[in-house]
């Protein structure tokens, strides 16, 4: 059986559009009945959709559609659903005491994910996304045992719940470093002796003359929340500076600026925005990184 030859017409015989380039024209040829079709069927099959499904935005929202379609919808659906299987153990970590979560496997196996799902979403634009801070601006890291206001789970609930030197939280943690240059607190001379001390007790280079000249000035000044020895004081939020980890930066130009302008570091709290259970969960979740106590 002899297959049927298809034939063209000659392209003499075919209309042109009219254009040309470069002697190049461009034939009239119909467009094939199927994608014709085609096109037709998503016309109304788009005419269908948006009179079925949300499609036009309005002022406030958009058309429903009669079908009452709600991607929103189902994106709540879908949070409750996890919710309420995810219900019984959130009241188990709740009703546990701080101190024994990291020890409670099944609470941890709950907590590290959750607590890593809310630190991801609401900590890691300050703390970074390792929770290693940023060192200079502020921003301390959660990896050592370098803490400001101390490092167990207990105090890093509370740190987490009602933040540092916030105005939202009668409850947050406070203190305030004086400003020893602006207020004239000291003479530059001075500040420029006590930097030469912090150098020193940190470990860094420094003027010797100048730095027993600082001791001094830092005894009569600092070590009321610094510490005799710089160890710092947790229950102020006063750092140690006696080691080589600095939330603002340990060169003499960075300490000069803290000890003229001090520094003020703020951190929201929490409690309102996340539930006991994410705080809970992210406390833990902190606590397991390697600097907590």
């Amino acid at each position: 059986m002899c297959a049927k030859q298809v034939t063209k017409k000659p392209g003499a015989q075919v209309e042109t559009t009219g254009h040309s380039w470069d002697g190049i024209e461009e034939y009239n040829n119909p467009m094939p009945r199927w994608w014709v079709w085609t096109f037709y069927a998503c016309i109304v099959w788009a005419v269908g959709y948006m009179i079925a499904y949300p499609a036009w935005p309005l002022i406030n929202g958009a058309t429903p559609g009669v079908l009452g379609a709600s991607t929103r919808a189902d994106v709540a659906a879908e949070i409750e659903r996890f919710d309420a299987a995810n219900a019984e153990i959130k009241a188990q970590l709740i009703a546990a005491p701080l101190t024994s979560i990291p020890t409670d496997q099944t609470l941890m196996a709950y907590a590290e994910p959750a607590g890593g799902a809310v630190f991801r979403t609401y900590c890691a634009q300050c703390h970074g996304s390792g929770a290693a801070g940023v060192e200079g601006k502020g921003y301390p890291s959660l990896l050592d045992d370098d803490w400001l206001w101390g490092g167990t789970i207990e105090d890093i609930h509370l740190t987490i719940t009602h933040g540092i030197r916030n105005t939202t939280d009668p409850d947050a943690r406070y203190s305030e470093m004086p400003k020893f240059g602006v207020d004239g607190l000291l003479e530059p001379a001075q500040i420029d002796a006590v930097v030469e001390h912090v150098l020193a007790i940190s470990g860094q280079e420094h003027d010797a003359t100048l730095a027993v000249e600082g001791a001094t000035v830092f005894a009569d000044n600092c070590a009321a929340c610094h510490m005799e020895a710089g160890e710092g004081d947790r229950t102020q939020g006063a750092p140690a500076l006696n080691d080589a980890i600095w939330l603002y930066g340990g060169s003499r130009e960075k300490i000069k600026e803290t000890v003229t302008y001090a520094r003020f570091g703020v951190m929201p709290a929490w409690a309102g925005r996340l539930t006991e259970d994410e705080i809970r969960a992210v406390a833990a979740y902190v606590h397991s990184r390697g600097g907590g106590e």
